[in-house]
């Protein structure tokens, strides 16, 4: 779908709820038909994801590595306390958008990256938009967060801010729906509504969280805070991943069964911590945010290449000696000036040398490029990159489509119209009942049941994240590698369970849960069979 007003839309999902704010914006009122502008513009818009964590958690590397490019600053600086977007744009360019909406357009400073020092009173400053001209940034938005936990309370603010989805965050200039039109009937509703409302329209649709070896109380806080931000339609959903960072840090004989092995240490300390934060986040991955910012984001150069060779060539004991700390390796005495090497541990850290060494060892002819793809492997970013996709991209129409009606949902709720609120029910009612509107409920079901506003048994818990989380059938059937014929023969017993559990042993929020599982089931057991009808 693409409109003059509304951009391109590509999902299914995402055109039905735009139709639906189209058809609608003429029967309500202003300030709500105002609202569905706005939701129209983020339909149109990439998916924002922010990347949220405790301060040093290493958020700001992990940003660069991401979008490929080295422009987050990484340092402490009045840029890394403001919330930043980072969008895709024609011209590369930085604008600080102040909180009564003016803008200062600022150049990158020389190193490519936002300046640390912006010149402004951070006091009156909402966030900071960097467009880049990068092809990642055409299908996500990726916003980085001050660290939560810092001694900073404005920067924790304006993270809680974003998190709790409280903040407009989009840098589209309008009408604020909270200020009441004239005449409108809803123009004495709470401020408590008018706050939803406000944030239904703004903040991140999905979040990537940032954690290290420790998880601590306020990482689950965190977590939990955009969970009761998106638990239910009228907020939107749960679409949240994490990954454990600075995995080269951990000591692997710390954990029993790694056998010494520092990766599958990292994998077996990110799987308990997906245990500790389930339902939270739908998986943790270990990952090397300095490694894959240096890989990906330009930073690794043929000079490094060179410094690593001629390491390579230096005596086995010697090296060994030189890798057991950064000061060793900086300060012993060998051919490649002090400042190589300490530039090379600004890159890859002990852990990156150690790998970069032992792949040069094993083939001498490796080229500068080689070398760096081999460190993108070493870093993990490569499973993060994919199981985004998975969790993200790859449902981005659903996710994007379920925050469009929240939206929705919210700003009619606010308006304090009995008849506004019934119309732009029975819409939605209607949209939802169509079957390819089925993911909608489905997601609905997911936040219900991962925030704990409708509990289940820990077994059909489980069931229920499996079928709202994946995109392809074997994963949610939770049958990876399974033949058709038992996908086809599993979908139908499942729906006949769950079929049978919504009419006798659940409770009434149980039993909504219930029916919306047993029809995912259905439709997938229809697209296994090829088969069409009602269930």
């Amino acid at each position: 779908m693409s409109t003059p007003e509304t951009g391109r839309i590509a999902g299914p999902l995402s055109a039905a709820v735009a139709n639906l704010c189209l058809r609608l914006r003429p029967q309500v009122s202003q300030r709500t038909a105002d609202g569905f502008t706005h939701v129209l513009r983020r339909l149109s818009a990439p998916l924002q994801v922010a990347v949220a964590g405790r301060i040093k958690s290493g958020k700001s590397t992990l940003v660069n590595a991401l979008i490929g490019r080295r422009v987050a600053p990484t340092d402490i600086g009045e840029c890394t306390r403001l919330v930043t977007r980072f969008q895709y744009g024609t011209v590369d360019r930085i604008e600080v958008v102040f909180r009564d909406g003016t803008t200062k357009v600022l150049p990158f400073a020389p190193d490519g990256m936002i300046p640390a020092e912006l010149g402004v009173d951070l006091d009156t400053v909402s966030h900071v938009e960097a467009y880049l001209t990068n092809a990642a940034l055409e299908h996500m938005t990726v916003i980085d967060t001050p660290g939560l936990g810092s001694l900073d309370t404005a920067s924790v603010s304006r993270t809680e801010h974003l998190l709790h989805l409280a903040g407009r965050g989009t840098g589209d200039a309008g009408p604020d729906p909270r200020a009441p039109a004239e005449g409108d009937e809803g123009a004495e509703a709470g401020d408590e509504l008018d706050e939803t409302s406000r944030g239904a329209v703004a903040g991140a649709e999905a979040v990537l969280y940032v954690v290290t070896q420790g998880v601590k109380a306020d990482d689950e806080q965190a977590l939990a805070a955009f969970t009761a931000a998106t638990a239910s339609r009228e907020a939107g959903p749960v679409n949240a991943i994490a990954v454990l960072n600075k995995a080269d840090t951990i000591a692997p004989e710390s954990v029993d069964g790694a056998d010494g092995d520092l990766w599958t240490a990292a994998t077996m300390l990110a799987a308990k911590q997906a245990e500790a934060l389930k339902p939270r986040v739908a998986d943790v991955l270990p990952v090397i945010g300095l490694i894959a910012e240096s890989a990906e984001a330009g930073r690794f150069t043929s000079a490094d290449a060179d410094a690593l060779r001629r390491l390579a060539a230096l005596d086995d004991d010697a090296l060994e000696v030189m890798l057991v700390s950064a000061d060793l390796f900086t300060g012993w005495d060998c051919d490649v000036p002090a400042g190589v090497r300490a530039r090379l541990l600004e890159k890859l850290d002990l852990y990156g040398i150690r790998r970069a060494v032992e792949a040069l060892r094993a083939d001498p002819e490796l080229t500068a490029g080689a070398l760096r793809r081999s460190l993108h492997e070493y870093s993990g970013l490569a499973a993060v990159r994919a199981r985004l996709n998975t969790v993200f991209a790859a449902r981005a129409d659903g996710i994007k489509a379920a925050a469009a009606l929240a939206s929705v949902t919210a700003l009619a709720h606010a308006s304090g119209s009995r008849s506004e609120r019934q119309r732009v029910h029975d819409a939605i009612e209607v949209l939802l009942a169509k079957p390819e509107a089925h993911q909608l409920r489905v997601l609905e079901a997911l936040t219900l049941v991962a925030s704990g506003a409708v509990e289940m048994p820990e077994d059909l818990t489980e069931e229920v994240l499996r079928v709202g989380s994946n995109g392809d059938i074997p994963a949610q059937l939770g049958k990876p590698g399974a033949e058709r014929a038992e996908l086809v023969t599993y979908a139908l017993e499942r729906a006949s369970w769950w079929r049978s559990f919504a009419s006798f042993g659940a409770t009434p929020a149980q039993s909504r849960i219930a029916h919306v599982v047993h029809r995912a089931y259905f439709l997938i057991w229809q697209r296994l069979n090829g088969s069409t009808g009602g269930a």
